[in-house]
């Protein structure tokens, strides 16, 4: 069941099965966070079994790309649109956030980001070939992050 990430009151619904669940929570709040500051749009998730969709295209475009195959299971994603761009989250048990951010215009940008929750190890599968940057949050602690730029066509 599709529900609002609430960046006020930070819940850790549907992500109770993380170890890092309250960093975890508090990622995907400032996500919801940044979505409605920047352009008013209300951030939902789903469950991961509910939109299996999103998490095969995600999938697909980091085995495609780069040849990543995510360990972690999801536990929840979402896919909409705003200001030309699609954007899709998948949020995994060990704390991981990936986002695809994809140009519905020929030629815009395209990027995979990936977040790591506070207290989580870098996954293996990312560990050797990114350099994470660490960014401050109120509702995240720290988080860190990395991204490449999608070349294909999805």
């Amino acid at each position: 069941m599709q529900h609002i990430v609430d960046f006020k009151n930070v819940s850790t619904e549907g992500l109770e099965s993380s170890p890092v669940v309250d960093a975890l929570a508090g990622l995907r709040a400032n996500e919801s966070r940044y979505y409605m500051n920047k352009y008013n749009h209300a951030f939902t998730v789903s469950p991961a079994d509910e939109v299996p969709e999103v998490i095969e295209r995600v999938s697909r475009i980091l085995k495609e790309e780069r040849d990543i195959v995510i360990g972690s299971r999801p536990l929840e994603a979402t896919s909409f649109e705003v200001d030309g761009l699609r954007m899709d989250y998948v949020f995994y048990e060990s704390g991981l956030s990936i986002n695809v951010m994809y140009s519905i215009e020929e030629g815009g940008k395209r990027a995979v980001g990936f977040k790591l929750s506070e207290g989580m190890e870098i996954p293996e599968e990312l560990e050797s070939r990114f350099k994470f940057a660490r960014q401050k949050s109120k509702l995240a602690g720290v988080i860190r992050g990395s991204y490449f730029v999608i070349k294909g066509e999805y």
